[in-house]
């Protein structure tokens, strides 16, 4: 395993950010606003995150900006609490071959952020999200990891392990909507196995939609390079969203994979924390979007 390298480095406008490598792929996380992870990806290669030019290298708005990358938010989804401002700056600090951004307490919910970024010695990416509840009444929330995918790439999460009907009887897992979902929408593409949803730069229409499961597995392809994001649900718990532990969104700008926590009363001074495990892979190929294909090439990564 190489060596984790964090340095200091200025990126898109802002002077204040931190790369880190293992040689093969980095990551940028922002101080100057965040906490965010603004690019991951292979070095001398594309960003598989979105960013959005212009609102890079900007701070200090008064409205929420989404700018890109890996984002801490909290569900269910409310205005304004979802929506409390980031635009200002974190502290950063780096142990051994990780580093933690911390955002002050929001006085829009007495509610702080905070992530921690690491390699594994494996070369994934474990990403620890953590919330505090600093304010003076309890609050229930959910930890909502959200991750902002550049443009015209191919979505593919995994549905849980399918059946026969006479072994299962019962139902296995949710399937979420929201009002404006609309399964006839051509980016959309069910499988047995998998919901498969494309972005599409020239259709601005949104498309969401949520699963439940236990082993929340979802992919982003583009071009040849493939994202992973693994979590870790408890089918014990209730999680927001109808029970999503995974939620897909598309418009034309980006789309967006996105994990939840379950739903916890945090009570003042209480915090919960939400684990995502990350991985690249170059040189991945579908030849056709059918289920066939996907569990050649893609589905031995998720193990």
């Amino acid at each position: 395993m190489a060596k984790t390298l964090i340095e200091p480095i200025a990126y898109a406008g802002w002077p204040n950010c931190y790369r880190m490598t293992d040689g093969e792929v980095e990551l940028i996380v922002t101080t100057d606003v965040g906490p965010r992870i603004i690019r991951y990806g292979f070095i001398g290669g594309q960003n598989v995150f979105a960013e959005f030019p212009d609102q890079l290298g900007k701070s200090g708005e008064s409205w929420w900006t989404m700018r890109g990358g890996h984002r801490l938010w909290v569900a269910p989804e409310i205005v304004p609490d979802t929506y409390a401002l980031d635009n200002g700056p974190v502290s950063a600090k780096v142990n051994g071959g990780g580093i933690t951004l911390l955002q002050p307490v929001e006085p829009e919910t007495g509610l702080q952020k905070e992530m921690t970024i690491a390699f594994t010695p494996a070369g994934s990416v474990t990403v620890k999200h953590r919330l505090e509840n600093s304010g003076g009444q309890t609050r229930r929330v959910s930890i909502w990891a959200v991750t902002q995918m550049a443009m015209g790439g191919l979505s593919i999460t995994t549905f849980p392990p399918r059946g026969c009907h006479e072994d299962c009887l019962q139902p296995t897992n949710p399937m979420i909507m929201w009002a404006y979902t609309d399964f006839s929408d051509k980016r959309w593409l069910l499988t047995k196995s998998y919901l498969i949803l494309k972005q599409d730069p020239a259709d601005d229409t949104p498309q969401k939609a949520g699963v439940f499961n236990q082993n929340t597995r979802v992919a982003y392809l583009l071009g040849t390079d493939l994202f992973l994001k693994r979590y870790q649900a408890d089918p014990r718990l209730a999680y927001p969203d109808f029970q999503a532990s995974c939620e897909v969104f598309t418009n034309g700008g980006c789309l967006e994979l996105e994990t939840l926590g379950p739903l916890a009363d945090l009570h003042p001074g209480q915090s919960s924390t939400h684990m995502e495990t990350w991985s690249l892979h170059r040189g991945v190929q579908l030849n056709g979007v059918t289920e066939a294909e996907i569990d050649r090439a893609i589905l031995p990564l998720f193990a």
